[in-house]
């Protein structure tokens, strides 16, 4: 019994944090009813195996003009007592267009992210953002560890986005998420891997559960304000230096828990160019990392990528 304490009082120490600053909006930037007790743990992280050697990402070059953008709207359902209304930001073309599943933050909402998912979407991706559940500012009636679910809500918003938008390409898919839903992107590349993903970007996020990150190689990119108040900047870091794949962490010197200001555009200027790099390898990309991270001294970078 007390193995099976040790990670729920864990997990609802740290998702409480989460509560402690109401997300406002970005400026650009076990199925039904309430969660299921989270599997049994020691408190210690399991020792991680070596990581399977990553598909090597092609050779290739990443749209260089800006894209129109459409909005759209999936009605989608994990059974009867998980609703996710998905919003959808895509390229105005033929595609294919590699696919990003981003998460919101606790009480928040897609829209609230719309100015950063719409660079991405500019860009020459394919964005889908759900409202979970038990989580977003709509609903009914809110449970913070049903984060723990959210993972599976993930993948399977990515499997049907697939279906249902023709221009997503389900060869190149990627997650991102701030704070709770960098929890919950966390979570799909360890102890809920979605071996699909290739990649994902942490906003201000952090482990919850002691597992390690598992399955394919897939590179990761972090970023943290150093005066975060809700996650500490330090446990943006501890899951930065858990990760065994290549890295990258963002530190925005004077950044709290949400990106606004300047500092918003470089987070999208960086973001979009990870994606460029890893979604449609465009090495060139890759080079400009560091220059678009430290540009005006914003923020530093640490590259082992």
């Amino acid at each position: 019994m007390r193995r099976r304490l040790v990670p729920l009082v864990l997990a609802v120490a740290v998702l409480s944090a989460c509560t402690a600053e109401p997300e406002p909006a970005a400026s650009l930037p076990p199925v039904a009813g309430s969660p299921a007790a989270p599997p049994a743990a020691s408190s210690a992280p399991p020792a991680a195996s070596p990581a399977p050697p990553a598909a090597p990402i092609p050779a290739g070059t990443a749209p260089a003009r800006s894209f129109a953008v459409e909005t759209r709207t999936l009605k989608l359902r994990r059974g009867a007592g998980r609703p996710l209304t998905t919003t959808v930001w895509a390229p105005r073309g033929d595609g294919p267009f590699p696919l990003i599943l981003f998460s919101h933050g606790l009480g928040g909402r897609p829209a609230d992210y719309r100015e950063l998912l719409t660079a991405w979407a500019r860009a020459g991706f394919v964005v889908a953002a759900p409202a979970y559940p038990f989580t977003s500012r709509s609903a009914e009636q809110f449970n913070v560890l049903d984060v723990l679910n959210q993972p599976a809500d993930a993948s399977y918003v990515i499997t049907q986005t697939l279906a249902a938008v023709p221009g997503a390409d389900g060869e190149r898919v990627a997650a991102a998420g701030h704070s709770a839903g960098g929890v919950t992107t966390i979570g799909l590349f360890s102890n809920a891997r979605d071996d699909r993903l290739r990649a994902g970007v942490v906003l201000a996020g952090r482990q919850v559960l002691p597992q390690p990150f598992t399955g394919p190689s897939a590179p990761l990119l972090f970023v943290h304000g150093r005066k975060d108040a809700t996650v500490a900047y330090s446990e943006g870091r501890a899951a930065f230096d858990a990760v065994q794949w290549p890295k990258a962490f963002v530190s925005v010197t004077e950044g709290g828990h949400t990106v606004g200001g300047r500092a918003l555009g470089i987070v999208a200027t960086t973001s979009t160019d990870f994606w460029r790099w890893t979604l449609y390898g465009d090495d060139s990309a890759r080079e400009r990392l560091k220059g678009d991270a430290t540009r005006g001294g914003t923020a530093t970078y640490i590259d082992d990528l």
